[in-house]
């Protein structure tokens, strides 16, 4: 969407406060059905609910491109999103119990998958729409893959049968709010939001904040399309890596380590080693696999993981939800970007502290059920 949403902005003639409602839209539909993805599988069967996710993505990403109301436009738009929200939860929990043995290799492979989808769409929906006539076919071919990736999870359907809930000792279901009395719970959320407000954060003001130290356009929206390209390695090697380890901790300061020279860079020389510092802080986004990772690495029995992804996930987005907002408050009221870029950089320190503590080889489902 970002890169046509000028020629949607005008085509639908969007305010102000409805694009900004947009660009928004993504970190509020995954934070609100992120956190109701555990209780459907746990009712329907989490094969069920990843196929009903894919045909919702289906659905809300060609109904959108078809029609021109704006609040059906909003809604096609978060129903789209409520299918990769619920879709996002609840895999780590399926690679949990489907391969318990190679939850490294299985969380490589659809994290890299995921790195390569970032990439494509932000590279090939501009020259897509200038083939095919507009915004329109540009935004809605992407319902394509969502297509062909329902095929073979409808396969797996006919063979699947329903999870049941895990309890302990005839104890109600395990809710998804039950996981606020763990602490690791806690710090896999905080330590995956604020990665993920880090990102947020790049995606949204990286490129302006080249252009502000005198690097031209299009070569800032280069250096921005790095960002994803360096993620894409780090997606298939860290989940591999990780679960070899017997903790994580090393992978946690290998993170944030270049987040801090990536930052430190940008304050004191952002043109003349911007390649260097977007390498760098392409190299901290290593955090995202990892933190995926860690999910599956600190529960024991799926069903905890995906309570585990759910909670992680939705209190996640919605402290990243502040990096962008936080960013552009703070140049707005010291009209330079030596203030937004120390906030990132400060940010560094909990984030390592939130990681280094969930690293450590322990599991939420003790935490919960001390007795067990």
């Amino acid at each position: 969407m970002g890169a046509v949403l000028g020629e949607v902005r005008v085509d639908l003639h969007l305010s102000p406060v409805v694009a900004g409602l947009l660009t928004t839209l993504p970190v509020l539909c995954f934070a609100a059905f992120g956190a109701v993805a555990a209780g459907l599988a746990r009712r329907f069967g989490s094969s069920r609910v990843v196929v009903a996710a894919l045909l919702t993505i289906v659905v809300g990403q060609a109904v959108r491109v078809m029609v021109s109301s704006i609040p059906v436009f909003l809604l096609a738009t978060g129903l789209a999103l409520a299918g990769m929200a619920i879709g996002n939860v609840l895999i780590p929990a399926f690679v949990k119990e489907t391969f318990p043995g190679r939850v490294g290799l299985a969380t490589a492979a659809y994290t890299t998958s995921m790195a390569v989808g970032t990439t494509l769409p932000a590279a090939l929906t501009v020259p897509i729409a200038e083939v095919l006539g507009g915004w329109r076919p540009g935004l809605g071919v992407w319902a394509v893959p969502a297509v062909v990736a329902v095929l073979p999870w409808l396969l797996l359907l006919r063979g699947s049968r329903s999870e049941r809930t895990i309890t302990r000792g005839g104890a109600r279901p395990l809710a998804l709010w039950d996981l606020s009395r763990s602490p690791l719970a806690w710090s896999l959320a905080v330590y995956f939001g604020l990665q993920s407000l880090q990102a947020y954060a790049a995606f949204g003001w990286l490129a302006q904040i080249f252009r502000d130290a005198g690097v031209d356009a299009a070569h800032a929206g280069l250096l921005l399309s790095i960002l994803p390209v360096v993620g894409i390695p780090l997606s298939l090697a860290f989940p591999a890596i990780a679960a070899r380890l017997p903790d994580q901790r090393p992978l946690v300061v290998a993170c944030g380590v270049p987040y801090v020279v990536g930052y430190v860079g940008l304050l004191l020389a952002p043109r003349a080693g911007a390649l260097i510092w977007v390498v760098m802080l392409g190299l901290g986004g290593g955090a995202f696999p990892l933190a995926l990772t860690m999910i599956g690495l600190r529960s024991r029995a799926h069903d905890v993981t995906a309570r585990l992804s759910g909670f992680t996930q939705s209190v996640g987005y919605l402290l990243a939800a502040t990096g962008p907002l936080a960013m552009g408050a703070l140049f707005g009221v010291t009209g330079g970007w030596t203030v937004p870029i120390g906030f990132l950089l400060a940010l560094v320190a909990p984030l390592m502290a939130t990681g280094l503590f969930a690293a450590r080889r322990r599991y939420v489902d003790d935490e919960l059920h001390p007795s067990a």
